[in-house]
C-alpha cells in the first residue's frame, strides 16, 4: 500500500467540527486543537487519532468496498474540493 499524498494544506484539520467522528477535537472554532495554524501541520502527528490516520480508516471501515486506489483517489477528490471552497 502506498503512502496516502496528503497536500499539507491543512484545511481537514480545519473542518474537524463538520464530521461527527472528529468533533471530539474541536478546539472551539471548528479547527483541530492539535492543528498548528502558522504551520498548518499536526502538533502530534506521531500520536494522531486512528480517525485522522488514512490508511487506518482505510483497513477498519473500506477495505471491503473498495482497492486502495480507489480509495486515495475519492479522498484526493475530497481534499481538492475543500481546499476549493477554503480558498
Amino acid at each position: 500500500m502506498s503512502e496516502f499524498p496528503c497536500f499539507k494544506c491543512g484545511r481537514c484539520c480545519q473542518l474537524v467540527s463538520t464530521a461527527q467522528e472528529t468533533k471530539v477535537l474541536d478546539r472551539g472554532d471548528g479547527a483541530c486543537r492539535h492543528y498548528d495554524d502558522e504551520t498548518k501541520l499536526c502538533l502530534i502527528y506521531e500520536n494522531r487519532p486512528d480517525i485522522c490516520r488514512v490508511d487506518k480508516q482505510f483497513s477498519l471501515n473500506y477495505a471491503k468496498e473498495y482497492d486502495w486506489e480507489t480509495f486515495v483517489d475519492i479522498n484526493i477528490k475530497a481534499c481538492e474540493y475543500i481546499q476549493r471552497e477554503g480558498s
